[in-house]
Order: C-alpha cells, then sequence, then structure tokens
C-alpha cells in the first residue's frame, strides 16, 4: 500500500506540472524532450494499477496533442511503437492510448509504413463498435488523417483495409460518427482502394441505414440534421456502379414502401446514381424500375413523390442515351421507351380520362433525357395528337390536347436546328400550324390562352413557319390584341409578341406596328371597345424588343403624348399617363443594349422636355390647350420614363447629355430640342410671366441629374445646387418645391465628400433653420429638412443626427408635427423618384437598423416628456419607423417598444393605427413570447378597431385577430367565446373584403384548441 500511494502521489504531481503552461510548454520552449517527459511519467506508465497508468498515458496524450508538430522522427517512431503495444492494456487505457495515436497521425515526420502498422493493430487489438462514441470518433479521425497524408501506404495493404474498415464500421449508431464514416466510405471508392471480395460487405455496412430515419433531438449543440446524413449515406451509395446489382433491388423495394420519405429518398438516390451507371448495370432492373415509377405517378396521391419519379425517370432515360454512346451492345434506350409508349400512348386518346396527363408527364420526363429520346416519342406521340385534336370538338378537350402537345413543343426548344428527315416536327408542321391557328380562332378563352402560348414556343423553334405562317402569325396576334373580348387574350397576344419580335423584326415591323400606329392615329373608339387606344399604346411597348422595332415605335408613343399638348384629339390625363407607361416599359426593354438605349434617350428625352416646355407657354392660352402636360399627375409619369432613359447611359454621352439638359434649366439654352422657338424664354429658376408653370418642369430635371451615375460631372453644379435650395425654400406650390427638394437631396447624396459639401450643408442648415423659426415657408423648408436628411442617413453622413435631432424637436410643433411624423415614413422607406440604389444613389447597408439604434431612445424619451396633445405625432414616428424596420431588429427590442405601441393603437389618427397595426401582424404571426403577456390588452384593442370608420384599419385588425391565434393555445382559450361573438359583427360589414377577413379570422378562433390544430 505504502508503493501505490507513492506512485498515485508522484502521479498527481506529475499532473500539475504538466498541465498547459507545464510540460507542453516546456517541450514548445525546447528544454524538455517528449523522451524526458515519457521517463518523468515512467513510474505512472509502468504502475500495476490500470487507474495509474491511465493517468500517466492520459498525461502524455494531451502532450502529445499540444506538441505533435515538434517531434522528431526517431522521437515519433518509439512513441508509435510503446502506444500500438499499449493497444494490447487493460481496457480503461483504450482511450488514451487512441488519443496518443491521433497525435502521432498527424505527425509530418511520421515514418514510412509506420501508419500501416498503426492502423493493423488498431484493427487486430480494438473491438472499436465497443467504445464510447468519442473514442470511435477518434478512430475515425485516425483513418481520416492518414488517407489523406499516408494514402500510398494505405492502398498497399490492399482489400485488407476495406476489410480493417468495414470491421470498424460494423454496428455504428452515432450521426456525428456515421457522418465522417460515410465520408470515408466514399473516398474509399473515390480514391481507387482496392475493394476486392469485399464490396458487398461495403455495401451492407452502409446501406442498412438507408433510408435514414432519424430525428435530431431537441436543441442538440451538435447540430446534425436529417439531411445531412441523408446526403452523406446518399454520396456512398452513388458512388460506384459495384453497388448496383446490390442498390437497384434495394431502392425498387423502397419505393414499393408505405412511407413517403422511404419513396423520395429512393427515387432521389436512384437519380443520383444514373450520373454514374450505365446499360451494364441498368439492364437487368429496367422492367421493374419503370413498373414502380409508372405505380407512383398514375397512383400516387403525393405531388412531392410524383414529382421525384418523374425526374427519376428523365434520368433513367438520360443515361440509357448516354450509354448507347458509349456502347456495341443492344439499344436498350430503345426498348426502354417502346414499352413507356406500349403503357403511356393510348392514354392519350381519352382526354377527359384522370390518366391522360399523368401518361403525357410521362412520356414528356423521358422525352426530355435526350435529342434521340425527343425524336423517338414525338414521332409517335405527334401525329397522334394532332389527329386526337381533329378528332375532338369539345373546347375543353382541345385545350387539354393543346396543352400536352405544347409540353412535347418546349421540350424541342432545347434542341438545335434539326434536319428534316429525322425531326418529326418538321414533317408535321403544316398540321400543326393548322391546329395552333385553329386554336386562336376559338371562343374559348382558355383555348386561345393555351394556344398563343403554342404559338410563341412555334415561333422559336426554327424552321417550323414558313414566311406566309409568319405573316399570319403576326395578323392573328395583332387581331387578339386590338378584337379580343378578354382582356386576358390580349395580354397574352402582347407578351407573345413581344417574345417573337425580336426574331421577326421586319414582319412585326411592317404589320404589327403599322396597323397599331393606324389604330391610333384613326381615333376609332368602337362602343364596347373604349380602352382600345390603351391596348394598342401597350402593344407597342410590348413589342419593342428588337432596336429597328424601337426606332418606329417610340415616335408614334411620343406622337401620343404631343397630341395632348397640341390638343389635336380629344385626351385627358389619363391618357398621357398611360402613354408614358408605355414609354418607360421600352426604356426599360432598351437598357441591355446600349445603341437602343441611347438612341431612345437622344430621342424621348428632348422631346418630352420640349413638349412640356411648350405646354408652359400655351398655359395662358384659350382654352389651355397645354395645361394637360403641366398637370401633376403628368408630370409624375414623365419621371420615370426619363430617369429609365438615363440610368444605363454610359459616361461618355451621360456627360454630353447632361451639359444640354443644365444648360437648358439655367441658361434656357433650347438649341438641342427638337422645337427651338419659343414665345418666351425658358427661366424655371427666375421671375417671368410663365415662371410658375416652368418651375413644375423641374420634377423632369430631377428625373435626370438624379439618375446619371455618380462618377458623372454635373457641370455648373454649385449654380444648379443655388437655385434648387433657393427654389425648394421659396416656391408658393408645393409639386415645384418638393421637385427642387427631392432634386436637390438626390445631388447632395452623390456629391463628394469634403470642405465644399461640408460648407454647402452649413449653408442648407441656416438656411432650412431660418425658414422653420418663422414665416410662410415653413412647410416647404420642412419638406427640404425631410428629403436632405434621408439623403444623409443612407450614406452614413455625420451630419444626419443633428437634422434628425431636429426632426424629433419639431415633432412637437402643433403646426409642422403632423407632417414631421409622416416624414419619417419617408426616412425609412424606398423612395421611387430617387435617393435609391436603382439611380445610383450612395445608400449603405442597413441603414435603417443605424437610424432606429441612433434615434429609437431619443423618440422614446421625447414622447414621454411632450404634452399630451402632440404625444400622437411622437406615436406616428414611431410606428412608421418600426414598419420599415427588419423584424429581426425589432423582436429583441419589443419589450420596450410595446407599451408605446399599445398606446398608439388609441391613437384617434387612423394612419398611426393602420401602421402600428401593419407593425404589430408579423410580430403575432411569430408568437413571441412578450406579447402572450398582454394578450388580454391586444384583444380588446384589436376587437375595437374592427369598427374603425377606415375600411383599411378594420381590415388590419381582423388580420392581427387572425394573426393572434398564432400565439399558445392555453393563452388565448379564455378569450375564444369573446373574439367569436365580437367578429359575428364584421361579418354584416358593407365592404367584401372586411367580411372576407372576418370569416377567416373567426373560422381560426373556431379551431382554436381543437385536435390536431
Amino acid at each position: 500500500m505504502g508503493c501505490q500511494g507513492h506512485t498515485m502521489h508522484r502521479c498527481h504531481s506529475l499532473d500539475l506540472h504538466l498541465l498547459p503552461g507545464g510540460g507542453e510548454a516546456g517541450v514548445k520552449a525546447g528544454s524538455w524532450t517528449v523522451l524526458e517527459i515519457v521517463e518523468a511519467l515512467g513510474s505512472c506508465l509502468q504502475s500495476p494499477e490500470p487507474l495509474t497508468r491511465g493517468r500517466g498515458l492520459q498525461l502524455l496524450s494531451q502532450v502529445l496533442l499540444q506538441c505533435h508538430s515538434l517531434l522528431q522522427e526517431e522521437e515519433v517512431t518509439h512513441l508509435v511503437l510503446f502506444y500500438e503495444n499499449r493497444l494490447k492494456d487493460h481496457h480503461l487505457l483504450i482511450p488514451s492510448v487512441l488519443q496518443g495515436l491521433r497525435a502521432l497521425s498527424m505527425c509530418e515526420v511520421l515514418a514510412p509504413g509506420l501508419a500501416v502498422s498503426v492502423l493493423k493493430a488498431i484493427f487486430q487489438e480494438v473491438h472499436v463498435q465497443s467504445l464510447p462514441q468519442p473514442e470511435r470518433h477518434t478512430v475515425y479521425s485516425i483513418i481520416t488523417t492518414f488517407m489523406h497524408t499516408r494514402e500510398e501506404e494505405l492502398k498497399g495493404l490492399g482489400a485488407d483495409f476495406t476489410f480493417g474498415f468495414i470491421q470498424v464500421m460494423d454496428g455504428e449508431k452515432d450521426p456525428r460518427n456515421l457522418l465522417v464514416a460515410f465520408q470515408i466510405v466514399r473516398d474509399l471508392i473515390l480514391r481507387d482502394y482496392v475493394l476486392g471480395p469485399f464490396v458487398e460487405e461495403l455495401f451492407e455496412v452502409t446501406s442498412c441505414y438507408f433510408p435514414i430515419d432519424f430525428t435530431p433531438p431537441p436543441n442538440d449543440p451538435h447540430g446534425i440534421q436529417r439531411d445531412d446524413l441523408i446526403v452523406g449515406l446518399r454520396a456512398v451509395l452513388a458512388s460506384t456502379p459495384h453497388f448496383a446489382e446490390f442498390l437497384l433491388p434495394l431502392l425498387i423495394e423502397k419505393m414499393d414502401s408505405e412511407l413517403q420519405s422511404a419513396k423520395l429518398d429512393s427515387l432521389q438516390t436512384l437519380s443520383a446514381c444514373c450520373t454514374i451507371y450505365g446499360q451494364k448495370e441498368l439492364q437487368e432492373f429496367l422492367p421493374s424500375l419503370w413498373s414502380s415509377l409508372r405505380r407512383e405517378v398514375f397512383q400516387t396521391a403525393s405531388e412531392k413523390v410524383e414529382a421525384e419519379a418523374l425526374t427519376t425517370l428523365h434520368s433513367l432515360a438520360a443515361c440509357l442515351s448516354r450509354s448507347l454512346l458509349n456502347s456495341d451492345t443492344e439499344d436498350l434506350l430503345d426498348s426502354f421507351l417502346s414499352g413507356i409508349l406500349q403503357d403511356c400512348r393510348h392514354h392519350l386518346c381519352e382526354p377527359d380520362m384522370k390518366l391522360v396527363w399523368p401518361s403525357a408527364r410521362l412520356l414528356q420526363a423521358a422525352a426530355g433525357a435526350s435529342f434521340r429520346a425527343t425524336q423517338r416519342i414525338t414521332s409517335s406521340v405527334l401525329p397522334l395528337l394532332l389527329e386526337q385534336y381533329n378528332q375532338h370538338a369539345q373546347s375543353s378537350q382541345r385545350r387539354t390536347i393543346l396543352e400536352m402537345l405544347l409540353g412535347f413543343l418546349e421540350i424541342q426548344q432545347k434542341w438545335g436546328p434539326q434536319d428534316e428527315e429525322e425531326s418529326a416536327l418538321l414533317r408535321s408542321r403544316a398540321p400543326l400550324s393548322s391546329v395552333v391557328f385553329s386554336a386562336l380562332t376559338d371562343r374559348s378563352v382558355q383555348l386561345q390562352l393555351v394556344g398563343i402560348r403554342a404559338l410563341t414556343v412555334l415561333g422559336t423553334l426554327p424552321g417550323l413557319l414558313a414566311p406566309p405562317d409568319v405573316e399570319l402569325v403576326v395578323d392573328h396576334l395583332t387581331r387578339l390584341i386590338l378584337d379580343a373580348d378578354d382582356s386576358q387574350s390580349c395580354m397574352a397576344a402582347m407578351e407573345a409578341a413581344g417574345s417573337l419580335a425580336p426574331l421577326y423584326p421586319g414582319v412585326f415591323s411592317g404589320r404589327m406596328v403599322r396597323r397599331l400606329a393606324e389604330e391610333l392615329q384613326s381615333e376609332r373608339e368602337e362602343e364596347g371597345q373604349p380602352s382600345l387606344r390603351a391596348r394598342c399604346r401597350q402593344a407597342l411597348a410590348a413589342v419593342s424588343t428588337h432596336p429597328s422595332i424601337v426606332r418606329e415605335t417610340v415616335p408614334v408613343l411620343l406622337q401620343c403624348v404631343q397630341q395632348g399638348q397640341k390638343g389635336s384629339v380629344p385626351a385627358d390625363a389619363c391618357d398621357v399617363v398611360a402613354t408614358c407607361q408605355s414609354l418607360q416599359r421600352v426604356a426599360v426593354q432598351c437598357q441591355g443594349d446600349a445603341e437602343s438605349c441611347w438612341y431612345y434617350h437622344q430621342t424621348v428625352v428632348p422631346r418630352l422636355l420640349a413638349a412640356a416646355l411648350q405646354a408652359t407657354m400655351q398655359e395662358k392660352a384659350c382654352p389651355p390647350l397645354g395645361k394637360l402636360l403641366l398637370e401633376e399627375d403628368t408630370l409624375t409619369a414623365m419621371v420615370p420614363v426619363i430617369r429609365a432613359a438615363s440610368t444605363h447611359l454610359s459616361p461618355e454621352l451621360a456627360a454630353q447629355s447632361v451639359s444640354q439638359v443644365v444648360s437648358l434649366f439655367l441658361d434656357g439654352e433650347v438649341s438641342f430640342l427638337p422645337q427651338d422657338s419659343f414665345s418666351c424664354p425658358f427661366r424655371p429658376f427666375q421671375a417671368g410671366p410663365c415662371a410658375a408653370s416652368q418651375r413644375r418642369l423641374v420634377a423632369l430635371l430631377m428625373a435626370f441629374v438624379c439618375s446619371l451615375p455618380r462618377d458623372v460631372a454635373i457641370p455648373q453644379q454649385d449654380r444648379l445646387l443655388r437655385e434648387l435650395l433657393a427654389l425648394s425654400c421659396s416656391c408658393e406650390c408645393p409639386f415645384s418645391a418638393t421637385a427642387a427638394a427631392k432634386c436637390f437631396a438626390g445631388l447632395v447624396n452623390k456629391h463628394p465628400a469634403g470642405q465644399q459639401l461640408d460648407e454647402l450643408l452649413q449653408t442648407v442648415v441656416n438656411r432650412m433653420e431660418a425658414a422653420l423659426a418663422a414665416g410662410p415657408c415653413r412647410s416647404q423648408a420642412l419638406t427640404l429638412l425631410l428629403w436632405v436628411t434621408r439623403a444623409l442617413v443612407i450614406r452614413y453622413h455625420p451630419l444626419s443626427s443633428r437634422l434628425t435631432d431636429q426632426l424629433l424637436g419639431l415633432l412637437g410643433d402643433t403646426e409642422l408635427g403632423p407632417s414631421v411624423a409622416d416624414g419619417f415614413s419617408l426616412l425609412m422607406a424606398d423612395s421611387p423618384d430617387v435617393l435609391h440604389r436603382g439611380c445610383h444613389a450612395d445608400v449603405r447597408i442597413m441603414f435603417r437598423q443605424r437610424f432606429f439604434t441612433d434615434n429609437m431612445p431619443k423618440l422614446v424619451q421625447a414622447f414621454h416628456a411632450a404634452s399630451p396633445d402632440v404625444q400622437a405625432n411622437y406615436l406616428k414616428g414611431l410606428s412608421h419607423v418600426l414598419n420599415y424596420l427588419p423584424r429581426p431588429v425589432l423582436v429583441p427590442e419589443l419589450p420596450t417598444l410595446l407599451s408605446l405601441l399599445l398606446e398608439a393603437l388609441s391613437c384617434p389618427d387612423c394612419v398611426v393605427q393602420l401602421s402600428t397595426l401593419t407593425c404589430l401582424q408579423p410580430l403575432l404571426l411569430e408568437a413571441s413570447p412578450v406579447l402572450s403577456l398582454h394578450v388580454d390588452t391586444l384583444v380588446t384593442k384589436f376587437l375595437g378597431l374592427t369598427a374603425s370608420p377606415a375600411m383599411a384599419v378594420r381590415i388590419a385588425a381582423l388580420r392581427c385577430i387572425h394573426a393572434l391565434a398564432s400565439l399558445p393555445t392555453p393563452v388565448l382559450l379564455p378569450y375564444k367565446p369573446r373574439v367569436i361573438r365580437a367578429l359575428a359583427k364584421p361579418l354584416d360589414d358593407r365592404k367584401r373584403l372586411v367580411r372576407k377577413e372576418a370569416v377567416v379570422a373567426r373560422g381560426e378562433w373556431f379551431l382554436l384548441g381543437s385536435p390536431g390544430r
């Protein structure tokens, strides 16, 4: 006992010395060698007590794990031999021995042959599956390390290495270890290790886990999911054709299972296998595979299983197609497709039966696998479908047949030009065109829509439409656009025209564009077609998908705008706005082509400016013919046209254009306009007879200069900024003042940082503070303050905090407070005109989160300090900020802000109520625990707002009541009867949309607490 106690005491004293900072530090510093540490631990390592030996080995292994990179080759060799011998020791020592071997396996100076020696020792001496999970994971780590660093040595073991690993893995159950084991098996196969006679054993030791049935425990710190194991196992099973004879019967068996997860896993694994299998592996099992796949599509109740079965069939046909190119054996593809045709083709003759679509989808899945598969199936199916279309007279049956035809036509798009002798489609183009054209003239709108889709595909397939057929296609589309009674057919025809116009630009220009232009000029408005002009404008925009067509449609659309200015035809603002929307669509379609973009810009921008400028000269005329183009709605519609025409200009062209536009507004230089003779000078920033109307055109200046890239220099920028500043603070017209403020803010946002910008901003601040203090222009100054604040907030400028503080102070202003509160929405929302990334503004990421973090405490504090008569302003500003804040940022702050949100629901302002309800709804759906504590207040507030005079508030309140049902059921059950009774009244609301939301919400509360909910 004395000797044993002495040994234990020495081991424990060494323990203190060899902890990190002791032995490891000594080895790293070079003051100790590992062999000296082994000698110091000698009494522990040689102790007759297993616990003492284990403690000594544990200390030594800890040192090796820290210092393995510093070991010499001779030291490593001695240690490996020592640790291999320890594997024969008491089982209590095995964990420490494996840790030491793991450390030694990572040594770069490991002598040749030692890796093989270590693995042989583990395979022979250790029953791995009897070890705890960490030790089993250590064994897998040793094997993985050696496979990466000593591959050739391990391959020298031949099949013995494979057999040894099979013994190690056999019976593994822990998902952490299985992920590593699956990777080892995959590496064994992909790195060409010798499997020898153990292929089946290796398959058995892995396939026993298929299909994966694993549910991770709650709060699993390792984060291993079922899908991780599925992907790992699938990578193994689909890694070699040698598994095919064992795997395919297993997959067929699992496909016949009643478990949907097993079916899906089997189908996905089979698809993965098809990428490496060939005819040899599949031949024996093709009939069984086809039978299983057919059953899953014909009889399944799951759309997921059906979709995977179709994908697998596609993969099988693709595999057979690839194998055919490299094989001199039997043509399995042809026989496989023949079987599919035999089982499915006859169902296509029964368009009213339930198997018609499953059969069509099976045929289409197989046909899409390869060009040869497409030709084989299409040559059999296409004539049959054309015959069936002519034999059935009902529109519903014809639609079904044509939709199936469309599916096969879309498959043909995958392959390039085809030889007429080989292509069944080219041989059938005449009857096919006839069928499609007949669908376009049918009275059934649904059949027309399918016909239009088929026509679009036909037009994109090379060689299918002869020149006369192309003209007929264009005429049909034109007829549908102009004369179709149903808007769906009209819109579909427009989209089809846009898709086909780039392929046949000459025909569309000569027939459709010309006809549409004639209709616009004829001023024809037939009874029952009040939207004919609108259709023509929309169609001209839709068909403008080729540069040559753009050059014809743009002048026609511009003429429609100018007609409103000239008063040559009856027009209203809605016509001009619709025309501008069509012009904007053309601009967006031109942005991908530099030549079309420049043509559009130099054509549209000058002519729109000239038309609007001429309208300012005519405003005093009687009648005021030009006033139409100066209306707010019209100018607002012109803004996105000019913006879309300018955002994608090259820097050189943009610089050329901006000099002309800025000179026009600052100096009245009109020489670049198509009409350069006007009755009075254009001086929007100066006093004059037409100054009031001319200032409205600053909106068009804003659209142009604020859309240019940041690297485009604005000529006379300082002068322009001074003029815009003066106009925004003094103009009595709110539209003009707002346009000037937005233009000023857009330029400030892009202005380079530096002293010049600081001086400009100081001037602006002084001007705004003076105007806000007193005077008739406080409202204009506030508008400028809001836009400049947004311009600085989104670029993280330091002055933004000062301006934001000024806005917070103005919330207490009885006159401006409500407008300031609404302005917080402007600060947070995306502006459609300026200060967004689409117009090259300087927008930093997460500016909303930063604004919230910096200003929300100030806003809450100011609310509590404010007098009751202005507290509504603070609540409105708060609700606007929260409404645009990302949910992950808002949820942690909810406990602090919830009391204010509940108070906001009692605010009489409908805007505050609606904004707050919109903010709360998604939070309720997330079932935040803090909301459960206030469920009584929430129920009372929401039910009260269902009687609000504002329809939008009633709808939002009902949606929140619906979302309340996401909270824990025990919390809500006491309120169930009350809510159901209260929701009876909205069921009789005079507005249909309110009644609809009430039905949904009441139904959800009726089911509250029901079994299975």
